[in-house]
């Protein structure tokens, strides 16, 4: 016995971020799930990587490039998809990156402190380009009245940690931002919500031995004592954009392995 409240065959989905680790896992999930899934990030490689895995299991996958975090790239991508698809049902952000540096340089270290150019690119690359999306997409959605979005915030949103002062200010102000998108939008049918993963390394981007690596540091680090899948965000986002989440917005929802509740 199947429910179709959670069937998404057949929607359109734009994932952006999609070229590598948990934006390929969630455009995977989509594809398995019988989503027409639009694959976008800065390079043609690695969304023609994606859109050929997907391919090849009978899946549709449209691959588009451009710059998420300015409003030229990101109205290239909504163009190109819009066009070939017709519509955009189910919006992922998902572009995410990260650096390790103090605010300052902190006294007796040789670490220097975080520039100018730090701060903002790494805000950008995390928080502005959901804002990017949700400007390009979101017209859309609001004339068709329906849509759902996800934004992939992170479980950083939850808690603080020295040395990733931007990462985790951008990732508290996705679920902030996602909150406020949810009041506007939801009089005119369009859900709007965020994911927030944990630790999802992906293993083609690191040799075995460094997989390996991290697998058993997970057991002291993360309650489930392992690290996720690449795939499990994605099962989340199918949820989340099928007609079972039809109720559920505004919402951040972790899936971390219990890594945000543990306490220090």
């Amino acid at each position: 016995m199947s429910l179709p409240e959670f069937d998404v065959s057949g929607q359109k989905v734009l994932i952006v971020g999609a070229g590598r680790g948990i934006g390929k896992g969630i455009a995977l999930a989509f594809a398995e799930a019988g989503a027409d899934v639009a694959i976008a990030s800065l390079t043609e490689t690695t969304v023609g990587q994606v859109a050929k895995e997907i391919r090849s299991m009978g899946g549709v996958a449209l691959p588009v490039t451009g710059d998420a975090t300015k409003a030229s790239g990101m109205d290239k991508i909504a163009f190109e998809v819009l066009a070939e698809f017709g519509h955009i049902d189910t919006l992922v952000t998902c572009v995410g990156d990260s650096i390790r540096k103090p605010v300052a340089k902190l006294p007796g270290s040789d670490e220097e402190g975080m520039t100018e150019d730090d701060w903002n690119r790494v805000v950008n690359i995390n928080l502005t380009e959901a804002f990017q999306a949700c400007r390009a997409i979101g017209p859309h959605m609001l004339e068709r009245s329906q849509g759902s979005v996800i934004n992939i915030s992170g479980w950083a949103s939850f808690r603080g940690r020295p040395g990733y002062s931007a990462y985790d200010a951008a990732k508290a102000g996705v679920m902030r931002f996602t909150e406020t998108v949810a009041q506007e939008w939801a009089p005119y049918g369009v859900r709007v919500n965020a994911v927030a993963p944990g630790s999802f390394p992906d293993p083609e981007q690191m040799s075995a031995e460094a997989y390996a690596e991290r697998q058993e540091s997970a057991k002291d680090r993360i309650p489930l004592r392992r690290m996720g899948n690449l795939k499990e965000p994605g099962y989340l986002c199918v949820f989340l954009a099928s007609p079972a989440a039809s109720y559920v917005t505004g919402q951040t929802w972790a899936v971390d392995g219990g890594i945000s509740i543990k306490q220090p």
